[in-house]
């Protein structure tokens, strides 16, 4: 297969083009469904606690379900497995119209819905992250990635804003836009050609081989402190699950004024993610990596100082800065020293990292402000990151002095055991008599 030159290579593709429209279209249905959940919820209770709840109901099936999950991947068809991901979604956006259509006054059926939630994306973030590789030659898989994370932060920009426009007419318009976005990403998936079989289809599952991405990732020094390194500043840093409180309490906006904040991390996300498909990092990758998690939490400690609305956003636009440079690297080096076979489940290893640093950094945010309030919270957290990124730049010294990526994709296992046969062949062709 010839490799287009054109820095969007990966576009070439017609099976990464579907997922990559599939990805934006499920993604900013999800950031529709976040706004308006978060809203719903705040609106019902007038509670911060409950809003760190939504993440903890998000993430209380994620890490039971994620490792078997990850097995899954290898076992069978990503492609499937992520469309039928897709179809749990959508079902609990119709979920969601039901529960708003009875006119609410408990808010736990929301909690249960977002723990169905859960459990679909323990199962779509192993095979999601682990299809793009096979999606695109070599060359172009740093381009997919760039091209996959600009894509993504797009729709966190387009998400919240339209789902807050859209909350002005009822959360039902919004749960019924997020439902219709879902199922036609369910069908881009559907339209994808059929990837290879996997190679260990028939390994068997066993508590050995669900663990396997475990070791893997600790075996990997660079790869398990990059990860490790988002989980926990992720976690302290969780201050965008607080913003429903914060636009009404602090900056006084409404809905439309609340998808704006949440808007501005994906502009500055994807404004880099567009700078790293067409300029990607080859050199100073660790240097890169901290510096990315430094700027991210200093923009929190700067968000929970603000009471100005546009100082507000220029904090949320340097934190989705600083983030999506962190994820370039962490998708990268994951993907790239991970072998195939066994890449669903390093992927699922790094979905509880990324899972425990989201659901519960937003379960954690929603804690400590009902403990301390919420201005102190979300510096409390900030602080808190930037602390865990010296530490980790003196416990993690290969991953801080780290210059350039691997090369690319190490052999799958199959490719041993061809070592094996063609040694095998030698050996019987050295028994041979020699010709006279």
């Amino acid at each position: 297969m010839r490799i287009s030159k054109s820095k969007a290579s990966a576009l070439y593709h017609r099976d990464f083009t579907l997922y990559l429209l599939a990805r934006f279209l499920g993604a900013v249905a999800v950031q529709m469904q976040s706004v308006a959940v978060g809203w719903q919820v705040y609106a019902l209770t007038g509670d911060a606690l409950d809003l760190g709840l939504i993440g903890l109901a998000q993430f209380a099936p994620f890490v039971p379900l994620v490792l078997i999950a990850g097995q899954m991947a290898d076992r069978f068809d990503r492609r499937r497995i992520i469309m039928l991901c897709y179809a749990v979604e959508m079902l609990c956006a119709l979920f969601l119209i039901g529960f708003t259509l009875t006119g609410p006054h408990a808010v736990w059926p929301v909690f249960a819905v977002m723990a169905l939630y859960g459990s679909a994306r323990a199962f779509m973030m192993p095979a999601s992250q682990a299809i793009v590789i096979n999606l695109v030659p070599a060359g172009s898989f740093s381009n997919a990635v760039a091209l996959s994370s600009s894509s993504f932060q797009l729709a966190v920009i387009t998400g919240p804003a339209l789902g807050g426009l859209l909350y002005l007419a009822g959360p039902m318009t919004v749960y019924t836009t997020v439902s219709v976005l879902l199922a036609l990403s369910a069908m881009l998936i559907l339209l994808m050609r059929n990837l290879p079989r996997p190679t260990n289809e028939r390994e068997p599952i066993s508590r050995h081989t669900i663990l396997e991405g475990l070791r893997f990732v600790r075996s990997r020094t660079t790869v398990f402190g990059a990860i490790s390194l988002d989980l926990f500043a992720v976690l302290f840093g969780g201050a965008t699950a607080l913003l429903p409180a914060y636009a009404s309490d602090v900056l006084h906006v409404g809905p439309t004024g609340l998808g704006l904040l949440r808007t501005a991390p994906g502009v500055g996300a994807a404004l880099t993610a567009l700078i790293l498909a067409f300029t990607p990092i080859s050199r100073h990758v660790g240097r890169w990596m901290f510096g990315g998690v430094a700027v991210f939490g200093a923009a929190i400690i700067v968000l929970g100082l603000s009471t100005s609305f546009f100082l507000s956003l220029a904090a949320l636009f340097l934190l989705g800065a600083g983030d999506m440079v962190s994820v370039y690297i962490r998708h990268m080096l994951v993907q790239l020293e991970t072998p195939d076979a066994i890449r669903g489940r390093v992927s699922a290893v790094n979905s509880v990292f990324i899972g425990a640093s989201n659901e519960l950094g937003e379960f954690e945010s929603g804690l400590t402000a009902a403990w301390f309030g919420l201005t102190p919270a979300i510096i409390f957290g900030g602080a808190v990151t930037l602390a865990v990124t010296v530490a980790w730049m003196y416990s993690f010294p290969e991953l801080r002095t780290m210059d350039q990526f691997p090369k690319r994709p190490p052999e799958t296992p199959s490719s041993g055991k061809r070592t094996r046969n063609t040694g095998h062949k030698a050996r019987t062709r050295r028994k041979k008599p020699p010709k006279t």
